[in-house]
């Protein structure tokens, strides 16, 4: 047998090492949470405490008293998989579009993970409620059959769809300064896809008149951008500009106030919403949205024979998912089939 001398000699860490590494640990664990919501757009961290605080709802109908779910693990100690689970059942029920279930339960996993990387939830429950899985395209349609009530909110379920005519006139507006305001508004939506939040931040600094460009920073991608102004846009811009409408500096747009005349500089995300509307209904287009617009940009693109790889640049989406479903909703399904002629119908 070999001696004990032949053995390989463990390594002891130095107990002082051992203290500190623990240490970091625990301030790690502590600043969990806060280090991965200072790397997300406030747009994210909007969204996220919108979907924990229905969560905490759901947990209280349950009669479970829960902590601040968003900034504090603790709050997640004692969450399991089978509430996960149940808080899924529970929004079908209510008539949550399932859409939405599916984006609320990735958030609850997202700062369930922080939660396990903070100790506060055990590797075998983590591991679980990784495992509670949302509804797929086919699924949905079969779980919408089954219920009475499929969408609740202010969500729509589908875009309002702007004809042609109807974009052009949301682009022509009257001469006066709400009017001209207006226009290059509509312009930034309907001919260059921009969402709200990229309208509302939008300085006069981000506008080249002479070159015909528009800079920009897409936060929810984290990106700056350039477009080319549309000659609609560029002529809207112009008008803006030339008749003194246009700020001297800060906010691009500028606010409204009676009888058609404008404010101070910052137009506000919810203030481009309501006046979306308010033009909108003036065009017979019932609850249209700035998303609408940009849904319309995107459509006309890809009708237009816009590859999916420019229309995702251009659109500053972040992968090829979405500019490919418009460039296929646009395809003819039997395009390039070819059948046999009747042969009574070529005779003549």
């Amino acid at each position: 047998m070999p001696s004990q001398l032949s053995q390989p000699l463990q390594p002891t860490l130095p107990s002082a090492l051992i203290q500190a590494g623990q240490a970091a640990n625990r301030a790690a664990a502590r600043h969990r949470f806060e280090d991965y919501r200072s790397r997300r757009a406030v747009e994210t961290l909007r969204r996220q405490e919108a979907d924990l605080g229905l969560f905490a709802v759901f947990l209280g109908e349950m009669e479970i008293s829960g902590g601040d779910l968003v900034a504090d693990p603790e709050a997640w100690r004692g969450i399991t998989w089978g509430l996960v689970e149940a808080f899924v059942k529970w929004q079908l029920q209510k008539g949550y579009a399932v859409p939405s279930v599916n984006v609320r339960l990735s958030t609850v996993k997202t700062y369930a993970r922080l939660a396990f990387q903070a100790g506060t939830i055990s590797p075998t429950e983590y591991a679980l409620i990784r495992a509670v899985q949302g509804y797929s395209q086919r699924e949905r349609r079969r779980v919408d059959r089954k219920r009475t009530r499929t969408r609740i909110g202010l969500k729509k379920a589908a875009p309002v769809k702007i004809g042609l005519e109807q974009a052009q006139a949301l682009k022509s507006q009257p001469n006066h300064p709400q009017g001209r305001r207006d226009a290059l508004l509509m312009c930034l939506l309907l001919d260059h896809g921009l969402r709200v939040g990229e309208v509302a931040a939008l300085s006069v600094e981000n506008l080249d008149l002479e070159a015909g460009m528009l800079r920009f920073y897409r936060s929810k991608v984290g990106k700056e951008q350039v477009h080319r102004l549309s000659p609609d846009a560029l002529k809207a811009a112009t008008a803006y500009a030339n008749y003194g409408d246009l700020p001297r500096s800060g906010s691009l747009l500028r606010r409204s106030r009676k009888n058609d005349h404008l404010g101070m500089p910052g137009m506000t995300e919810r203030g481009i919403t309501l006046r979306v509307r308010v033009l909108g209904e003036r065009v017979g287009l019932v609850g249209l949205s700035a998303h609408d617009c940009r849904h319309f940009w995107a459509t006309s693109a890809a009708r237009n024979g816009t590859d999916p790889f420019s229309l995702q640049e251009a659109g500053g989406w972040s992968s090829l998912a979405m500019p490919r479903r418009y460039v296929e909703d646009q395809q003819v399904a039997n395009e390039g089939v070819k059948t046999e002629k009747d042969s009574t119908l070529t005779q003549e």
